[in-house]
């Protein structure tokens, strides 16, 4: 699977973004798809999971009033609706999958074989 993370930019805190993630490769309807992001100096947090058919999804405490995650596998594309976005927000946002990973997705970075390049979003208070 090979993925490409894009619709970052800069916005003004209380905008939204939405983050779309295009996959290649035939295994993408069989991977689960984690968002994670990265601040400057931060470790690699989780952000949002969905499952491979969609039906799971599961967010980070602090952004799941926030942030919305869904999955179209025909067009092999995973997109990550973000609202109301704060300057701590600001981070690269990363998508990812794992292959056969079952009716559920995981919340840790070690558990996906794939990643995207990253899409920056800055939020500016």
């Amino acid at each position: 699977v090979q993925l490409q993370a894009s619709g970052g930019g800069s916005v003004q805190a209380g905008g939204s973004l939405r983050l779309s993630c295009a996959a290649s490769g035939v295994t993408f309807h069989m991977s689960s798809i984690g968002w994670f992001r990265q601040a400057p100096e931060k470790e690699r947090e989780f952000v949002a999971g969905v499952s491979w058919d969609g039906r799971s999804t599961g967010y980070a405490d602090s952004l799941k009033d926030r942030f919305l995650v869904s999955r179209d596998n025909p067009r092999k594309t995973v997109h990550l609706q973000m609202n109301g976005l704060k300057f701590e927000d600001t981070a690269v946002y990363y998508c990812a999958a794992r292959p056969y990973s079952g009716a559920d997705f995981s919340r840790h970075p070690d558990d996906y074989d794939f990643w995207g390049q990253g899409t920056q979003v800055t939020v500016s208070s």
